[in-house]
């Protein structure tokens, strides 16, 4: 059943410029609000593959167990649903979760508060959402340093005004400068507020996961969220095979309200898991496939998506790498797997361990960006702004990094086959040895045929040298300035607004500024 939000309204876009330079730099027009896809997908397993997997990952699931900790009743829910429970060990008979699972939908629509932004989750349907989690952000002048609330209202306006980013998302970084207890509040009004797009809870805490609910009846009115999902959360598996009391809390909580879950294994293959591509996919088809039950054992045909991140661990160093085939077959895999459980998947993104935007943040990014796309993946997190293995989001490289999801968007739709693209007037009306720039076909279409980069620069070398000789980071760092210079929020009712912020005011009283 789906509603009008009660805070409905159309957000409200900055003007155009007169200045060459200034309209050519400024935001983004607005395209679809997500991508629907007309390629078919990159498969890397034959069907003896991924039975071999699958019948790897059940025996994981029913010899080995998965354990969730710190939640008896959890543990009484596995027990009642007939698993075989031994203190904190939950053992899954055969074909079990992929029975409990197929209660899950295989699509379903996060609502935005404006309906225009509302997204589509699944099927041939793919979302692409920013950078989560960094603890530090970067640009070109302030260098490396922590988070503060304003650098995390600064990347929620950023991917309001990207027509490439779809999604809100969720810790677009880590606002060190507001108390961890009360920190959760001030990011769900950043979301609420300056943008109005679908976006990601908190999870911190069942506490914070049943604020952000609260907060969410506010926007879009009581009774909403009964029949209707406007948050999606990320629960993130402790692996290898653990649920953690914090996680299953959240987890609970959010899908007992009828909102998404994102169960994903996060998997650095060689400490987290086998450093083999088979045995990594096996590990994390038992933990999502667990996590996934567990949530329709809760509230039969909520909302959940399978998520799996994986990275390789370098062999010599210890740390995390990005953009490297194995991980890359893992994630294709996967999404094979997960398209036959009838889920949605999240993975990928625009990853990199590359400490500033170079050329290696850009070729990992890249590799890690593209196998997502033609691998099928729903839900794309991290598609903006990663920097540094996570640890950092990046003023420079989300606009490098959205960018590049344009072009992304426009490979996904697969080729034009309309008569219009066909092109065949054109052909006839120009025929052998001319040339079709002025040719009625491209004089109707030239403006939109091709893809506009807003970063790289196409010019002469002369052209180039005489605009400054500025590298694709020093145009970047123009842009996401200029970007939110030009930011006008979108409409909000003012009442709600005064009941959020009411709401933020009583909470911040009633919790302390430490968590000890």
């Amino acid at each position: 059943m789906d509603q009008e939000p009660k805070s409905s309204r159309q957000g409200r876009r900055s003007g155009g410029r007169a200045e060459k330079r200034a309209a050519r730099s400024a935001a983004p027009t607005a395209t679809a609000p997500y991508i629907v896809r007309g390629v078919p997908t990159a498969d890397v397993l034959s069907l003896e593959g991924i039975e071999i997997i699958e019948a790897n990952a059940e025996t994981i699931l029913a010899e080995i167990g998965i354990d969730f900790t710190g939640d008896d009743e959890i543990l009484a829910l596995w027990r009642d649903a007939g698993a075989d429970v031994s203190g904190t060990r939950v053992r899954l008979p055969r074909g079990m979760a992929r029975k409990l699972i197929a209660t899950a939908p295989a699509e379903f629509t996060q609502h935005a508060r404006n309906p225009a932004r509302s997204v589509r989750i699944g099927g041939n349907n793919m979302v692409i959402g920013p950078v989560y989690g960094p603890p530090f952000v970067h640009d070109m002048e302030g260098g490396r340093r922590y988070a503060t609330l304003q650098d995390f209202e600064n990347f929620v306006k950023l991917a309001y005004l990207s027509p490439h980013i779809h999604h809100s998302g969720g810790t677009v970084c880590e606002p060190v400068d507001v108390p961890v207890p009360k920190r959760h509040l001030d990011m769900n009004y950043a979301h609420m507020r300056w943008s109005d797009k679908a976006f990601m809870g908190s999870v911190t805490h069942p506490d914070r996961a049943a604020d952000t609910i609260a907060m969410a009846d506010i926007l879009f009115g009581d009774g909403y969220l009964n029949d209707n999902t406007v948050i999606m959360s990320l629960i993130n598996v402790n692996s290898p095979m653990t649920f953690d009391a914090t996680m299953l809390g959240a987890l609970k909580t959010y899908v007992a309200a009828n909102q998404a879950v994102i169960v994903t294994p996060f998997i650095m293959s060689g400490a987290m898991a086998p450093v083999s591509v088979a045995g990594t996919l096996a590990q994390a088809m038992a933990e999502g496939m667990a996590g996934a039950a567990l949530t329709q054992l809760i509230r039969p045909g909520a909302p959940v998506v399978f998520g799996l991140f994986a990275a390789a661990l370098s062999m010599q160093t210890g740390a995390p790498t990005f953009g490297m085939p194995e991980p890359i077959q893992v994630m294709l895999a996967a999404s094979q797997m997960v398209r036959r459980l009838g889920l949605p998947f999240r993975s990928g993104g625009s990853l990199t361990a590359s400490k500033i935007a170079d050329a290696q943040a850009a070729y990992e990014s890249a590799h890690s960006l593209w196998p997502a796309v033609m691998g099928g993946v729903n839900f794309i997190l991290h598609g903006a702004g990663w920097l540094e293995g996570g640890l950092v989001s990046s003023y420079e490289k989300f606009i490098m990094d959205e960018d590049q999801c344009g072009m992304m968007a426009v490979l996904a739709k697969g080729v034009d086959l309309s008569e219009e693209a066909q092109a065949m007037d054109a052909i006839r009306e120009i025929g052998p040895g001319k040339h079709f720039l002025g040719s009625a076909h491209t004089q109707r279409n030239f403006e939109t045929a091709f893809f506009r980069s807003t970063v790289a620069d196409n010019n002469s070398f002369e052209q180039w040298s005489a605009d400054g000789a500025s590298d694709a980071m020093i145009r970047a760092s123009g842009l996401w300035k200029e970007r939110l210079a030009a930011y006008e929020a979108p409409i909000m009712d003012p009442a709600i607004d005064e009941a959020l912020k009411a709401f933020i005011a009583k909470r911040r009283e009633e919790l302390p500024d430490s968590e000890y």
